[in-house]
């Protein structure tokens, strides 16, 4: 009996059919729903939005599992499968049935062994996980890590500014806004486990306060 080999590297071409399905299962998502569904109008309920976080977490784990030790192949497809169910399904079962989706489209493209799906559906399940990180396998926890990292910098200051404007939230002052991306930032530096993780995080976290800094400076007295 032969011995399953736990390594399954995924090809250019393989992870771009991935790619490809990701950005038409979301694109259908959205047109499928009902009436227009839940929060269509708005922008982060949007495919092209969801699709360019996801990329991403996809860059970040990738990343922090390279410099951790982690599969990288497990890493990086299932955050690209993460949040492939975010728009067609509560956020509460949202990690399971991108596992579930995830798994039909392993099992039919490609001949990925039961081990490598297995893993990559487990991360995918647990990337809502709110608890200590450690007790997680080290892909699920690269994902995770990578997921926290997207909210935080100028991504998170750029979308929490345009999130101000677009509810027309004007009762609410902007350095408060960037203020809270930084609390945000902080907490997720505190939950981050990996070295790789920390280093981006701190980096993140000094551009935010680089632009608070700038903010103040530019505010009237």
């Amino acid at each position: 009996m032969g011995v399953e080999i736990q390594e399954s590297p995924i090809t250019d071409e393989a992870f771009e059919e991935m790619k490809q399905f990701v950005y038409d299962y979301l694109q259908a998502s959205v047109r499928n729903e009902d009436e227009g569904g839940r929060m269509r109008w708005y922008p982060w309920h949007s495919a092209e939005y969801r699709y360019n976080h996801i990329l991403n977490v996809v860059g970040l784990a990738t990343k922090i599992a390279r410099n951790e030790g982690a599969n990288v192949d497990v890493t990086r497809v299932a955050a690209l499968f993460h949040d492939v169910a975010k728009l067609e399904a509560d956020q509460e079962v949202h990690a399971e049935e991108g596992a579930r989706v995830a798994q039909a489209f392993l099992e039919s493209h490609g001949d990925y062994p039961e081990s490598f799906i297995t893993q990559v559906c487990d991360s995918i399940t647990d990337h809502s996980y709110q608890g200590d990180l450690s007790n997680l396998t080290l892909e699920t926890q690269c994902l995770i890590e990578a997921d926290l990292l997207d909210k935080v910098g100028a991504n998170g200051t750029t979308l929490m500014l345009l999130r101000m404007g677009y509810e027309a939230r004007t009762h609410m002052d902007s350095a408060e806004m960037v203020g809270r991306v930084l609390e945000r930032g902080r907490d997720a530096a505190q939950r981050v486990q990996s070295e790789t993780a920390r280093s981006i995080a701190f980096q993140r976290l000094k551009r935010v306060k680089w632009f608070q800094e700038w903010q103040r400076l530019k505010s009237p007295r």
